[in-house]
């Protein structure tokens, strides 16, 4: 069961906080709320709720859970689950398998432990305390990135000719794949398919949090470039430190002036952004103070649909097709396109997407590309060989 609404929240230090008020006004909103550390190794968390979270629910509040995810459990069940088939090749090789005692979680093994939680989640809001926003986009893009490596090293359409294995194996004189890897494809295949649905879903957003005097504007421009690369749209911003209206007119005049100075700072992000920006000042000291300042009475946030990815067919007034990308907060200086035979190699900054043509595309030659406000056009002249004629 997926959680009807989801929200990761990635940011600086005070993304705990955020996480927890959150969750707090969603159960207070009278909704079945699970709140999940998924990325919290010192467990900061836990000394926000002032309670130890531990891998199954505990009732933290009226219609609220909270858990944490366990990565070693995560890793210790996926070493479980194929090391029956890695038997005979241990044996082989004469080397004694590993104790559990002895796994030790790998790299990246939170990113696929937080994949494998969000469509098991058992709510009616998830809120998920998120690893911070460059490890969560790159969180976002792996079912994406693994389906395309799944399919390129175990083709689906192999498994069709099973029956003629052996007739195969003999004709080529090498072994052919043993059933299980084609049945290990299939979950994994299915697992990333289950992960993908629940990242995609209309109810599922990303709301980020930074501080109000750290000037994070061309960091969280950068943030949003990076979400929308692949597909996804902040709900909100959240400015955690924000100084109360009052320090303006403080007699003290240089905290009137940095009341003034982040007041003006915080009026031009809520002009330059399509997404609320959301303030919490220092004074907030509990967590239903921050939900109060945040969200109010109200729903909060939704979550809001990405930009439109559209062909654009020119054809007629200039011979071309304009493919246009939403990419808000990308600049020229950190884009790099690459045309792979039927895909578009998409780079911005760190991140990097390959997307595949549309049709009618895939029968063209790129002429030329422009980013202008937060929208890329890559121009597409038809090839005359491939384009039909007429």
């Amino acid at each position: 069961m997926t959680a009807t609404r989801t929200i990761l929240v990635s940011g600086d230090a005070a993304a705990p906080t955020v996480a927890a008020a959150t969750a707090l006004h969603a159960a207070r909103q009278g909704h079945r709320t699970l709140l999940l550390a998924a990325d919290d190794p010192h467990r900061t968390l836990d000394t926000v709720l002032g309670t130890r979270l531990e891998p199954e629910p505990t009732a933290w509040a009226p219609g609220l859970d909270a858990l944490r995810i366990d990565e070693q459990a995560a890793f210790r069940h996926t070493l479980g689950e194929i090391g029956g088939r890695l038997k005979p090749a241990l044996d082989l090789l004469g080397a004694d398998p590993l104790d559990p005692e002895e796994l030790t979680a790998l790299p990246g093994t939170a990113r696929l432990a937080l994949l494998r939680a969000l469509p098991a989640a058992e709510a009616d809001v998830l809120v998920v305390l998120a690893p911070p926003p460059a490890e969560l986009i790159a969180t976002l893009a792996l079912p994406e990135q693994l389906e395309r490596y799944l399919a390129r090293l175990v083709p689906e359409q192999r498994q069709a000719a099973r029956a003629l294995r052996p007739l195969l194996a003999g004709l080529a004189g090498v072994p052919m794949p043993a059933d299980w890897l084609y049945e290990t494809r299939t979950k994994a295949a299915d697992a990333l398919a289950a992960a993908r649905a629940a990242i995609t879903a209309p109810g599922t957003s990303v709301r980020l949090v930074a501080g109000a005097d750290g000037h994070p504007f061309d960091e969280l421009r950068r943030i949003r470039a990076g979400l929308a690369l692949h597909g996804h749209r902040p709900d909100a911003v959240v400015l955690h430190g924000v100084l109360p209206d009052a320090a303006a007119d403080s007699p003290d005049p240089w905290l009137a002036g940095l009341a003034r100075r982040r007041r003006e700072e915080l009026a031009e992000l809520a002009a330059a952004s399509d997404v609320p920006v959301l303030a919490t000042g220092p004074a907030e000291a509990t967590l239903e103070a921050v939900a109060d300042r945040l969200y109010g009475t109200g729903p909060g946030p939704a979550p809001l649909a990405p930009g439109p990815w559209t062909v654009e067919d020119r054809l007629a007034e200039e011979g071309l097709l304009v493919w246009h990308l939403a990419l808000p907060g990308a600049e020229r200086a950190d884009l790099d396109l690459v045309r792979r035979g039927d895909e578009l190699v998409v780079g911005l900054g760190a991140h990097r997407r390959i997307l595949p043509l549309p049709s009618a595309l895939r029968r063209c030659t790129v002429a030329g590309a422009g980013l202008q406000d937060g929208a890329l056009a890559v121009r597409f002249a038809p090839d005359p060989a491939l384009w039909p004629r007429g």
